[in-house]
């Protein structure tokens, strides 16, 4: 963009920005919230020796969305929003709303979105650079300096100027009023949130409160005020629209395709009662909380340690185990220093246990990443020493966790695995889910019908003693590409309640058991082979496969001598259908072990 087209842009938008404000009091109407009070109630108590935070685990989607809301409206001053994905769907639209309410009624709202896959619409945008003097929006890293990506584009990108594309912002944070915030794996799109009727995610934030949320500022002024970070005025086709002699008019109302669900949430973030129940009951009041962030285009300055601070405190929090890590990744892929500390832990004399919850194909929407997961299965059981349960498309787990949200939207029961589940149907039923990049990513077809649920969720507890929340896949592209943030809680409750939340998704409602399969030495001595070869791993028969438990017999450790007693195999890949994604998954086996970093 040439600096004249810019000036004359910022002119623009100077000359057509809304101004009036919805409130002349010094608070700014905001509301009163018990999360924010026991927020500047912590760094109150804080002292630079003897830190206090609170911090709440947020498991339920609900009542993800609904403490985001409470707090942007009890926002007082600022309001910073960090984010990979921001689609155009009723959570994208919901959470966009009410900070344009924030900053109307004088609150200083900056958004901050990863461009490839958040606000495709030059024509929003335009909107957006004038809605209010309070709001702020900058893009991350765009693809040719355009809000909106062609596919054309995104294939110019990969041959002209892979590094710089391929680095992408996957931070998540919204950050109120310096004091308080939330941080983990969720993106503003309707699978995160159990908001598309068709595929969703099973995800994970924790909120804290104190002096933790003074590194979560430093470090969003350090994103927001890097090269990489765009304001709107110097987007090529945002630039187009704002000096264009036709302007499309004031943002519209938003549409929401399920208003019912967005009217209920909107009414818990006010009900005090609903918020001291959910989530104030919750909270935690601790002492050390450390917040982690690389720092942005971390590929610009690869030895610089500082770039790859959370990578660097994730990796020693692991190789520090002593008895037990639970880890949750949706993309069980290892980077090459992962590889290292897993293998140097299960060779020593007392090696801690290692359990892993991830996706299976017929969970996940990355069937290319599971596929190189699937080709090193037998590097992950034998040296590693991995438990790996891979998580079923229809987890009950998840389906109760929605059955009293959906009740008074005329809940439909079914029944899987003895047990009966309520789905969110009535009104919704029919009708389509969420739009836009939730389109890109469809998952394997199934054998079986209904709504189905995929891991992705980033979490991991060492030793019952502390815990990482984040947005950390622990895998190549997190520890060399994507910039990456989290919160480590060093308390052994808290540490608790994430195992707990983990191993719940490892049973056997919610996950199959991966463990060697039957099979002769002979068939295993090939598998062997095959899965050594770069290029041409072609034998269909690899060292493990998916269990499901028996009916009538308890859980139990695939190293139990019992174990195939009591479990059943059920091939390689359990529940998906035979599709054109099944045969790219074993053609990338096969094939694309060159790959793996940038998956």
């Amino acid at each position: 963009m040439s600096p004249t087209r810019i000036r004359r842009a910022d002119a623009a938008v100077a000359a057509d920005m809304q101004r009036q404000l919805d409130c002349d009091r010094d608070d700014h109407c905001a509301i009163d919230s018990p999360l924010l009070d026991a927020a500047h109630q912590a760094i109150s108590d804080s002292t630079p020796d003897q830190p206090v935070h609170v911090v709440t685990l947020l498991n339920d989607s609900e009542a993800a969305m609904v403490a985001r809301l409470n707090l942007i409206r009890a926002a007082q001053r600022s309001i910073d929003v960090q984010t990979y994905i921001w689609d155009q769907d009723d959570a994208g639209q919901l959470v966009l709303n009410e900070l344009i309410k924030a900053a109307r009624r004088g609150v200083k709202v900056r958004i901050l979105a990863d461009q490839l896959f958040s606000f495709g619409d030059p024509v929003l945008l335009e909107r957006l650079a004038t809605v209010n003097q309070n709001l702020e929006v900058r893009l991350y890293n765009p693809t040719f300096h355009e809000a909106q990506t062609s596919v054309v584009e995104f294939s110019a990108s990969i041959v002209c100027c892979f590094m710089t594309f391929n680095q992408r912002m996957h931070n998540k944070l919204l950050l109120v009023d310096d004091a308080i915030g939330i941080t983990g794996g969720r993106n503003y799109q309707d699978r995160y949130f159990d908001w598309d009727n068709d595929f969703d995610y099973v995800d994970r934030d924790v909120m804290v409160g104190g002096p933790a949320a003074r590194d979560m500022a430093t470090s969003f002024e350090t994103f927001w005020n890097h090269k990489r970070s765009t304001p709107l005025t110097h987007l090529r086709d945002v630039n187009r629209y704002l000096l264009d002699s036709v302007h499309p008019g004031p943002l519209p109302e938003p549409r929401y395709a399920h208003p019912e669900r967005v009217a209920r949430v909107v009414e818990e973030a006010a009900d005090d009662a609903w918020i001291d129940d959910v989530l104030v009951s919750d909270t935690l009041r601790t002492g050390r909380v450390d917040y982690f962030s690389d720092l942005p285009a971390k590929t610009d300055e690869p030895g610089k340690r500082s770039a790859h601070e959370f990578t660097t405190h994730l990796m020693r929090m692991v190789g520090a185990a002593q008895h037990e890590v639970v880890l949750q990744t949706p993309y069980l892929v290892m980077s090459d220093r992962a590889k290292a500390i897993f293998e140097r832990l299960h060779q020593g004399t007392s090696p801690p246990r290692i359990v892993v919850s991830t996706n299976s194909l017929a969970s996940t929407d990355a069937f290319a990443v599971y596929a190189l997961s699937y080709k090193h299965r037998k590097r992950y059981l034998k040296d590693y020493g991995f438990e790996i349960y891979e998580m079923k498309p229809h987890a009950v787990g998840p389906a109760e966790d929605n059955a009293d949200a959906a009740a008074d939207e005329g809940p439909e029961p079914s029944v899987q695995g003895g047990k009966q589940v309520h789905r969110r149907v009535g009104t919704e039923r029919g009708l389509l889910g969420s739009r836009g990049s939730a389109r890109r990513n469809r998952p394997a077809p199934l054998t079986t019908p209904g709504r189905r649920f995929g891991l992705h969720a980033k979490s991991i507890v060492v030793d019952d003693d502390f815990a990482m929340v984040g947005s950390h896949n622990f895998d190549p592209r997190s520890d060399h590409y994507n910039t990456e943030a989290g919160v480590i809680v060093y308390d052994a409750r808290f540490a608790s309640e994430l195992r707990d939340s983990i191993l719940r998704d490892t049973q056997p409602e919610n996950a199959w058991v991966i463990a060697p399969r039957q099979q002769s030495s002979l068939s295993m001595a090939i598998g062997d082979i095959s899965a050594s070869l770069p290029i041409f791993d072609l034998w269909p028969y690899r060292y493990a496969t998916s269990y499901d438990l028996k009916a009538g017999c308890t859980p139990m450790r695939p190293s139990d001598p019992a174990f195939l007693s009591c479990y059943t195999p059920v091939g390689d890949f359990p529940d998906v259908d035979v599709s054109p994604k099944l045969i790219y998954t074993r053609l990338i086996t096969a094939f694309g072990a060159g790959v793996q970093g940038v998956l």
